[in-house]
């Protein structure tokens, strides 16, 4: 064992105290025993002092910079001395969101002036993680003292949601957009980007004629239009306390996140730009916008930042600040909880003046727990009052729900193992109708 704090760890002779006790109860052996008492003293000071080289030390930790969850992956812990080789132990320090197996230390395997050792772990939960502190203890050359140092480290791990059925999901609903051949389709006649021009057919709008070409070649020509790419598309995750909640076993944050990541595979895929925005009492994570298939893995990182919170999510510092950053029209996908009316007053103020300027879509999942009790029998006068308030409280969010839409925001309400695809589907029935 590796104890927590010291410099030195002393150890004797099992015999010792037993030795000692008959020595003081013959007189005649007194001055043996003291001799032999000082000798064991003198022997364990020499061991200590001998045994100590802290400054000859030398220890590094190496972890992979990331890892998804569930996943496991293996920590490298390397000790160097200078001189004579010793015997070696070690124990890493590390945070709650890794799980060891097997162990957090052990003996260092003996090397050329030094030793090494490795350590696996499982990544439990989505955020980054870190192995803080770096135990090691060796014994003196006489066996009879432990030396400890306690070294700093800081070695971070990023651990990143699984996106591997988010990524199946998004090959998927890919494929639906693409033509026969594997190629995604342009949308003709749709949108406002420029595709080219053909004959003018009967039924066509009179503002799609291209008057001057017409002239120029004698014959009535029709511009086409494509879905315009270059949207600029913002993931704005709430972490506050509401969203911190569990359902069915993994809480809303994390599942708004594979969501938010889904999309931004999408996104990404179809040309347009992509940034990420986490807040909760403010401002957490802001990433630049980005654009390109390439850039998924650095929005996928700075995903793992967005941490769980307990505190309210301040509305109006969060979106004031998001919409100061704009410099263009954007699509702002804001995934949220609330709970009643008076709660979300602040944030209808805030999304009133968002929309003025911005198309704003609001991504929540439904409230499982509440919808349950709602619909309990009433077997009990306990579980009517319980089917009661639930029913009221649903009610009220509605009524936000509602006030949401009025002020021209889109509102999803999804279940929450639909909630990736739900928002893939209507991103890309926004895209189709010229709305970004």
């Amino acid at each position: 064992m590796i104890y927590p704090s010291g410099r030195a760890v002393w150890t004797a002779a099992a015999g010792a105290v037993p030795a000692f006790l008959v020595a003081l109860a013959l007189p005649s052996l007194w001055y043996l025993g003291l001799l032999w008492i000082c000798t064991l003293l003198a022997f364990l000071a020499v061991d200590a002092a001998a045994g100590r080289g802290r400054a000859s030390l030398s220890a590094s930790l190496h972890a992979p910079p990331q890892v998804s969850v569930g996943g496991q992956f293996t920590v490298h812990v390397a000790a160097r001395f200078s001189g004579r080789q010793r015997a070696v132990e070690a124990r890493v320090g590390h945070d709650a969101r890794l799980a060891p197996m097997g162990g957090t230390g052990g003996a260092l395997t003996p090397a050329a002036g030094g030793g090494s050792l490795d350590l696996r772990f499982q990544a439990l939960r989505r955020g980054i993680a870190g192995f803080d502190r770096l135990w090691v203890r060796w014994r003196g050359p006489f066996g009879l003292v432990w030396n400890q140092v306690i070294l700093p480290m800081d070695s971070k791990v990023a651990v990143l949601p699984d996106v591997s059925s988010a990524r199946d999901e998004a090959i998927t609903l890919l494929q639906r957009e693409a033509l026969p051949d594997g190629h995604a389709q342009r949308r003709a006649g749709q949108g406002r980007e420029f595709e080219a021009l053909k004959d003018y057919q009967p039924g066509m709008g009179r503002r799609m004629i291209d008057w001057k070409r017409s002239a120029r070649h004698g014959k009535l020509l029709a511009r086409e239009f494509r879905t315009e790419e270059n949207n600029n598309i913002v993931l704005a995750i709430d972490s506050g306390r509401l969203m911190c909640e569990p359902v069915d076993g993994m809480p809303k944050v994390d599942r708004a996140v594979t969501a938010a990541l889904l999309t931004a595979f999408i996104a990404l895929k179809g040309g347009d730009m992509v940034s990420l925005f986490g807040f909760d009492a403010r401002p957490r994570v802001s990433s630049g916008a980005v654009r390109g298939s390439a850039s998924f893995a650095m929005i996928q990182k700075r995903a793992a930042e967005i941490d769980y919170s307990s505190e309210e999510t301040n509305f109006t510092l969060a979106l004031t600040t998001l919409a100061a950053r704009l410099d263009r029209r954007s699509l702002v996908i804001i995934f949220t909880d609330f709970v009643d009316p008076i709660s979300a007053e602040l944030m209808l103020r805030t999304v009133g003046r968002l929309t003025e300027r911005h198309l704003v879509l609001f991504m929540m999942m439904k409230d499982i727990e509440l919808e349950t009790l709602a619909d309990m029998p009433p077997r009990s006068g306990e579980s009517i009052a319980r089917a009661v308030v639930a029913g009221g409280l649903l009610r009220e969010r509605q009524v936000v729900i509602g006030r949401l839409r009025l002020l021209g925001a889109h509102v999803i309400e999804a279940d929450h193992q639909r909630l990736g695809p739900a928002l893939v589907e209507r991103y890309l029935q926004l895209k189709r109708e010229d709305l970004l």
